[in-house]
């Protein structure tokens, strides 16, 4: 009797197990709560920040304060219910358009770079599209495809990824070709981002340790490099940024006042801050205060402890997309979430170190905070694989 009710909870505990298996393969288990609630907090502040950094802007440029907000509001909710929608989808779907993904981006790439072709603001084409109806920046939909395409492929080598044939070129054909378009736009910040996510990709994909180390310290000769050969005159390109970089009061008129402006926000809020909706610098004196620069009204109005819990939920957030990452079912899906955090980690490190001065200008916007719809849904999108992700990690076995 005994030996039949064992055999029978085996049974059941058997069953239960192929059940939740099932859905698992399906994607049809529970999304990760707390990353899920972490990226609406963010998307929330974000949109608030947004409002109150753009409003001065938005009315004197259309008599609508509330412009630049309504319209990222729009987006917000889209890029939510996609987030929802691809979260709901079987991450393995990603697989079938990995090389699809990055034809099309390539393709949009070469198109921005076309005379006539790309939408041109502040000396830079980065956009496709119509201006003030529908923009959209070709880069944003190469991130994602160059992370879907190497976790698809990197994924499947293993071992191979420790020969250079196989490990290396192929990708660094890849993310050389992509840094070539967009430095031609120019877009400075896209290609840095694109190529240290794929880096870091190829790292964890199982390149070996001392090609990591002489690609991180081929990097730093190469900026280095640049910088002094800026200093000596040779190199004209980004002189300027590197100058102010340097030292913005030596042009607080011209080429330093972003900075110097900028600097002025963070200052100016010490560290409780000066209210929300209460900042000065976003009344037309900080340039691209809400986009780039919002980080700089942020610190403002909501001083230093705000500026700390804001960059707190951003740490909580990757330090979360990592966890995920590390309890992936897959190679794939491990690798997806690499990239995705990877990207979300680089780009906010960048835009805050633009902002501060502890890096030359790079034109780089801040995750969730910044305005750009196109750039916002896609992020939720990203946020949405993720979540996919998580609804696949194997439940811890009891006994």
């Amino acid at each position: 009797m005994a030996q039949e009710k064992r055999k029978l909870s085996q049974e059941a505990i058997e069953h239960r197990r192929q059940a939740e298996r099932k859905n698992l393969l399906a994607g049809k288990g529970a999304m990760d709560l707390p990353f899920l609630l972490l990226t609406v907090l963010l998307t929330a502040i974000g949109l608030i920040m947004l409002f109150s950094a753009s409003f001065p802007s938005a009315y004197y440029e259309s008599g609508n304060a509330a412009y630049y907000f309504k319209r990222q509001l729009i987006f917000a909710v889209a890029g939510f219910v996609a987030m929802l929608f691809v979260g709901k989808v079987n991450y393995q779907r990603w697989r079938g358009a990995a090389m699809a993904l990055m034809a099309v981006s390539a393709f949009l790439l070469i198109l921005v770079v076309i005379p006539g072709v790309g939408v041109t603001v502040n000396n830079a084409t980065r956009w496709l599209g119509k201006p003030g109806v529908f923009t959209f920046q070709p880069s944003e939909i190469a991130k994602l495809a160059v992370i879907v395409y190497f976790a698809d492929s990197i994924s499947k080598k293993k071992e191979k990824m420790l020969t250079i044939r196989q490990g290396v070129l192929p990708y660094a054909f890849i993310l050389a070709a992509i840094a070539v378009l967009m430095l031609l736009e120019p877009h400075l910040s896209g290609a840095i981002l694109i190529v240290g996510t794929g880096i870091i990709m190829m790292s964890v994909g199982g390149l070996p340790g001392w090609m990591i180390g002489l690609g991180f310290g081929g990097v730093g000769v190469v900026a280095v490099l640049y910088v002094k050969l800026v200093e000596k005159g040779i190199i004209s390109y980004g002189a300027s940024r590197i100058n102010m970089w340097k030292n913005p009061w030596i042009d607080p008129i011209n080429d330093g006042y972003q900075m110097v402006q900028s600097l002025i926000a963070i200052g100016s809020g010490g560290l409780l801050g000066v209210g929300l909706g209460k900042g000065r610098q976003k009344f037309l004196y900080l340039p691209e205060e809400h986009n780039d620069f919002i980080f700089a009204v942020v610190c403002e109005e909501l001083g230093l402890i705000g500026a700390c819990v804001i960059m707190l939920i951003f740490s909580l957030l990757i330090i979360r997309g990592f966890w995920i990452a590390l309890h992936a079912r897959d190679r794939f899906g491990a690798l997806l979430v690499v990239g995705i955090i990877t990207h979300l980690g680089l780009q906010t490190f960048l835009n805050i170190a633009v902002v501060t001065g502890l890096v030359p200008a790079t034109g780089i916007s801040l995750p969730f905070f910044s305005y750009g719809g196109t750039a916002l849904m896609l992020q939720l999108v990203e946020m949405g694989i993720v979540l996919s992700v998580s609804r696949q990690i194997p439940a811890p076995r009891n006994g």
